[in-house]
This record gives structure tokens, C-alpha cells and sequence, in this order.
């Protein structure tokens, strides 16, 4: 758990075992408060599981909500270090997990960890606590800086749009600072409507009282965000330090702070990039520009000391490039955050407002929503012809319009999570399924061997995989992709993110003693399921705050009881009628095909599955968990069923879907 809280992954191993040795993990119910406004300090709180409300209570029980806290997130500890009483109330929204470090621990941890200690004193200086200042809030300022190492990369429109989606997506302030040399123009106050006459802040000039001077410069727009346009001399100390003078004023009023800095390299610009949280910086997706970014990246590094992880590299693919993907991020020598998509010249400047469908606002939208902290997974699970109820639940995703940023999929799910990732909708998807229409084309899908390592060699579903799927690979996907496999010689799960989609989801599917192990270069993978059925924990550890999953496993009673139902039963459809019948060996094994080694395989399988799908359940937010009692793991022919009843359980469960993406 720890190491999935952003705060403590990065602390070696004997860190974390102090942190472990020295707090306790906590459970609160639903509704339960964990403190109350004017209560003294005792402890730091973090969140392992479950969700936090953070409000003020007012008169007459009216509720003002300050913030939603989801997992990874902390809270008390202003008052801790303070000694002052809370200034406000935190309840569990739903049973939470956390953990808990009195104050002599944390003191003690702090002392013992420096580097715990600057990480939480660089959130703490985003955090406001002087009520007689601004009214009480609980948010954390963010700064993120954009930059590009040359003009023409789409800078400026990118910064205006990450602003308005920033807005839009998270309901919280923004504010744009555009800045220019001294002889250079701004444009964002033409793309934002507001005229050629608007008022701009000179850095290098004196100024008394810099609140006063920020609110004679700020400009309110009709779209929600704000914006000061500001100028600068190259190589002036004085700008450099009268925008970090600015900066810690405007920290305790917006949210977001998004800096829009000149394409070039001077003192200034560095300057400023070192006071930022994260810097987003623009690249073409031509050679040339990718190693001058690479090198950018470097002196960054290098004299600033910059994280690597906070360097966001935004490849504009303005127009066709010869070099591909994997070969762009061998030149950047570092990981490519996202790339945007071609748009026309004529193309309105607000795109996420004004064309909200287009490819460039679906990609902006994403990447707002990451750096807003809200970002919404689904996890699909395991299950065979169970997984097909997936289809329902995304068909009602489709319909509803509801967000969703990445999937994960394990086994059947990571197939149904492929197809949606591609661009195919559900209802295409469910039509796939009409391959299966009669319950003997599964045998289509069955090439018997000699069962050394498995007892069907998985060539017939290779087959169909890469019939469907083509050569696509997890570049070519819409959204986010990740697919859960086992990997036999580590013992461990895999997530797989490169490579071919079909490779992937047939290493997700080779369930063990079933289907032979599938060979990917010099590992052996097995079936998602065997470790990770309903794969939630690759959503946590990417940043997702907000997952829904879908878990189609019975339950261990319905599980039991099915089984005891089947036992010794003959599928009709098999059955053999009568001694003038011809004898069939397929016909003799596809009778007993339920009830025999693969049944008996796949219940065994199934209880295990069960029991830890219940346990990955706790990192959802909504769990998602249609009833197929009466129905059979095997039946695919009856996809349009369990489609139907997948998609009743999402229709059930609208109101919490919402709750939880709206907070």
C-alpha cells in the first residue's frame, strides 16, 4: 500500500519500513467523521482506500464542501505542524482504509527522512491557512510551465486550451500568464476575445505594491478563466524576481497557474522553469526538433535538477512524419507524455470549447484531467463468455457520454478492452460475437494437443485475434491502454502496454493447464486472471483517482452452488440420442465438454478468482458486478444476453458513476 501512495513510492525500502513500524491502518466506516473544525491536531492522515470529504460546517447545517481527497492524497497536517485546532471537517464519503501517524511519530518520521520532509513543505507552501487573509480553502496550487525550444510548435494554443479543459473539466480557478519580451506581442488576449487594448505588466519597471499592480492587470474572460499579460527584459534579474514575488502571491487564489513562455533559451526562461511544478514542453515530431528537445531535457536535468517524471514531453504532429513512435522516444530519450493530433490552419483557436469532438480537444481534454487529478479508469475482468456483459457496460458508457481516460483489461477483458481502445463501439463489438451464434463454434476456437503444458495450443485464437486486430499495437489505440498478464518465472503480473494488441491479449487469455503458455521473446506468460482478475492496480499506479470496474466473477456462493447444479449434467445440444446415430468422437467430447477437465479446471480457477477480485474491488470507487446466475462461463453463443444484463447493472448504478466522476 505504501508504495502506492505517490508520497512514500519513492523512499527506499528501509524508509518505508520505518513509516510502516511507526503508523497504523485505520478503518472508517461510511458518514463516520474523522475530525471536526475546532478540534486540537493528533495525527497525519493519509488515504489508502476510500474517499474523504473536507468541508466547513455553516449555519442552519448548511454544508459548504471544500474538497474531495481520493486516494494517495493527505490531510491534517497543517494543523499538526501549526498546533493550531482543524479549521475543518473531514468525513468518510465511503468505507475508507487509513493510514495513521500520531504527532511524535510524524515528527519523528520527518526527522529520520529529510526528503519526506521538502516534499511535504513544497505542498505545504501551495496550501493557505490565514483565514483572516482569503476565506478558507483546501487546494494545492499547481504551476506548470510551457515551453518549446522553438517557435511554430503550437505553444501558445496548446497552454490557451489546457486552460479552458483545466477549467472545464475540474471546475476549479485558472489563470494564464503570457509572457513576452519586451519586443515581442501577446496573442492570447485576441484568442480569448478581449480586445487589442489590454493592460500589461512590465517586470522591469518599479512597482510599490505588486497585489495592486496584479489586480489593475488581470483580465476575467467569458470562458471562466483569467489571464495577466506580462513583459520582460532578457538577461534583467529584476524580472526574474518580480515574477517569483508575483507568483507567491496568485499561489493562494487559482488552482492552476499555466505559464506561457517565449520559444527561447535565456536566463529568464530557466529562471522561471525552476519555479514551476511541471513543465509541458512542446516538440515536432522532425528529427531535428526532437534531439534539440532531447538536449533541452538534459540541461534541465542536469543544471536544475529537475525531475525527470515532472518533464511532460507534448510531441505537435502537425504533419506526417516518417519517424515512428518508438523511434521518436529513442531520440527524446525519454518518455512521450502525448502527442496531438494534425489540425487545420482555419481551425478555431478554443478548440476543446468550440469543436469538443475533434481529436486535438479528446487528447487536450486527457491530459487536463491528468493534471487535474481526475482522471476516470475502468477495469474489465476476467470471466470467458461472463466478460461479454462488459460489452453492455460499455455501451452505456457510449451513451450516457461518460468520461473515461484509460481501461485495463484482464483475460476476456483486456479483448473487449482492446476492440473499445481502437475506435470499434460496442455494438460492433457485440456483432464479433456473432461468430460464436451457435454453441458448437466454440470448437473453432479449439486446437487439441498434447497436453505437455496445455491441452489446445491457442493458434485458432491467435488466429481470430490478429483477424480482428490486425498489426495494431498499443500506439494505435484512442486512449490508455493496459493489459494484465501472469508471468510464469517471476510470479508476478505483467502489465503490457507495447507490442502487438493481439500478442497481448492472447498472453491475457492462456489460461494455465488450458491453453498452452504463451511465449513473448524470453518470458512466459499466462492468463491476467491467475493474479490480477479485475485489474484495478494498474489504474492506481498510473494516477487514476476514479475507477469503475466491472467484475463479472461469481461470487464463491454462487460459485458452489452453480457447480453442485452442473455437476454430472450433459449439454443438451451435445447430447447423444440413440444408437442409430452415428458415433462422433467431437460430438462424445463436446457432450462432456462442461462437465469434465475443462469445467472442473475453471472452477478450481474460478474460486481463487473470486476471492482476490473481491480484494482488487477496494481500489474501485464503483464495482460494477452483473448477476449471471443460471448462465454458463462457456456459453459464448449467448453474448446478446449477457451484454443486456451488463448493461442493466451500469443502467443500476448511473447515479454512483456520477457521483463519483462529479466530485
Amino acid at each position: 500500500m505504501l508504495e502506492q501512495v505517490p508520497l512514500f513510492a519513492g523512499l527506499a525500502s528501509r524508509e518505508k519500513a520505518m513509516i510502516k513500524e511507526r503508523s497504523d491502518i485505520v478503518e472508517y466506516k461510511k458518514d463516520q467523521i474523522i475530525y471536526q473544525e475546532g478540534q486540537p491536531p493528533s495525527n497525519f492522515y493519509c488515504i489508502l482506500v476510500g474517499r474523504i470529504l473536507i468541508y466547513t460546517p455553516g449555519p442552519d447545517g448548511y454544508v459548504k464542501t471544500l474538497e474531495y481527497l481520493h486516494r494517495g492524497k493527505y490531510f491534517g497536517i497543517i494543523s499538526l505542524l501549526t498546533g493550531e485546532p482543524h479549521s475543518v471537517t473531514a468525513k468518510a464519503i465511503n468505507d475508507c482504509l487509513l493510514l495513521v501517524m500520531s504527532k511524535e511519530n510524524f515528527n519523528y518520521i520527518l526527522k529520520k527522512i529529510p526528503v519526506l520532509a521538502i516534499d511535504l513543505s513544497q505542498t505545504l507552501s501551495r496550501r493557505l491557512k490565514n483565514k483572516d487573509v482569503h476565506p478558507k480553502t483546501i487546494f494545492e496550487s499547481t504551476i506548470l510551465s510551457i515551453f518549446s525550444s522553438y517557435s511554430q510548435a503550437g505553444k501558445t494554443l496548446y497552454a490557451l486550451n489546457l486552460a479552458l479543459s483545466l477549467h472545464t473539466e475540474t471546475r476549479k480557478s485558472v489563470l494564464i500568464l503570457d509572457i513576452c519580451a519586451k519586443e515581442s506581442c501577446h496573442s492570447l488576449p485576441r484568442r480569448l476575445q478581449m480586445g487589442d487594448d489590454y493592460p500589461v505588466l512590465d517586470l522591469s519597471s518599479d512597482f510599490a505594491h505588486p497585489g495592486k499592480m496584479i489586480e489593475r492587470s488581470l483580465l476575467k474572460d467569458r470562458f471562466g478563466i483569467d489571464l495577466v499579460c506580462l513583459k520582460y527584459k532578457p538577461e534583467d534579474e529584476v524580472s526574474v524576481r518580480r515574477l517569483v514575488e508575483i507568483l507567491s502571491l496568485i499561489v493562494n487564489d487559482y488552482h492552476y497557474i499555466i505559464l506561457d513562455l517565449p520559444s527561447v533559451m535565456d536566463r529568464f526562461v530557466f529562471e522561471v522553469l525552476n519555479q514551476s511544478d511541471a513543465i509541458h514542453i512542446l516538440t515536432s515530431p522532425e528529427e531535428v526538433y526532437l534531439k534539440r528537445t532531447r538536449n533541452l531535457i538534459k540541461r534541465l536535468i542536469a543544471d536544475f535538477h529537475f525531475p525527470q517524471t515532472k518533464i511532460k514531453i507534448i510531441v505537435n504532429a502537425y504533419k506526417l512524419s516518417r519517424i515512428s513512435y518508438p523511434q521518436q522516444a529513442e531520440i527524446l530519450d525519454h518518455e512521450i507524455f502525448a502527442t496531438l493530433p494534425k489540425i487545420e490552419f482555419t481551425a478555431v483557436d478554443r478548440l476543446v470549447l468550440d469543436r469538443p469532438q475533434s481529436e486535438y480537444a479528446k487528447v487536450i481534454r486527457r491530459i487536463s484531467r491528468q493534471a487535474g487529478d481526475c482522471l476516470v479508469g475502468l477495469a474489465l475482468g476476467v470471466g470467458v463468455a461472463y466478460g461479454f456483459c462488459h460489452i453492455g457496460v460499455l455501451k452505456v458508457i457510449e451513451e450516457e457520454n461518460i468520461p473515461l481516460d484509460v481501461i485495463s483489461g484482464s483475460s476476456i477483458g483486456a479483448l473487449v478492452a482492446s476492440l473499445w481502445a481502437i475506435g470499434r463501439s460496442s455494438r460492433e463489438i457485440l456483432e464479433l460475437t456473432r461468430e460464436f451464434r451457435e454453441q458448437k463454434h466454440i470448437w473453432n476456437m479449439i486446437d487439441l494437443t498434447v497436453p505437455f503444458l496445455g491441452f489446445i495450443k491457442g493458434n485458432k485464437l491467435h488466429n481470430f485475434l490478429k483477424r480482428h486486430l490486425g498489426n495494431k499495437t498499443f500506439y494505435d489505440v484512442k486512449l490508455p491502454l493496459k493489459i494484465v498478464a501472469s508471468d510464469i518465472r517471476r510470479k508476478e503480473s505483467r502489465v503490457l502496454e507495447k507490442g502487438l494488441l493481439a500478442d497481448a491479449i492472447m498472453a491475457s487469455c492462456s489460461m494455465p493447464g488450458v491453453f498452452q503458455p504463451f511465449k513473448a521473446r524470453e518470458e512466459i506468460l499466462l492468463d491476467g486472471g491467475m493474479i490480477s482478475p479485475l485489474p484495478t492496480e494498474p489504474l492506481f499506479a498510473m494516477g487514476i483517482r476514479k475507477i469503475i470496474a466491472v467484475n463479472v466473477t461469481p461470487s464463491r456462493e454462487d460459485i458452489l452452488r452453480q457447480y453442485e447444479e452442473r455437476k454430472g449434467q450433459v449439454a443438451a445440444p451435445y447430447a447423444i440420442s440413440g444408437k442409430s446415430e452415428r458415433f462422433s468422437v467431437k460430438r462424445y467430447f463436446a457432450g462432456k465438454f462442461k462437465t469434465n477437465i475443462l469445467d472442473i479446471i475453471f472452477s478450481s480457477v474460478e474460486l481463487m478468482q473470486s476471492e482476490l477480485a473481491q480484494k482488487e474491488s477496494l481500489l474501485a470507487d464503483v464495482v460494477l458486478h452483473p448477476d449471471v446466475s443460471g448462465m454458463h462461463w462457456l456459453e459464448l453463443h449467448r453474448a446478446p444476453e449477457f451484454a443486456k444484463i451488463g448493461e442493466e447493472e451500469a443502467r443500476k448504478n448511473l447515479d454512483k458513476i456520477w457521483q463519483v466522476i462529479n466530485e
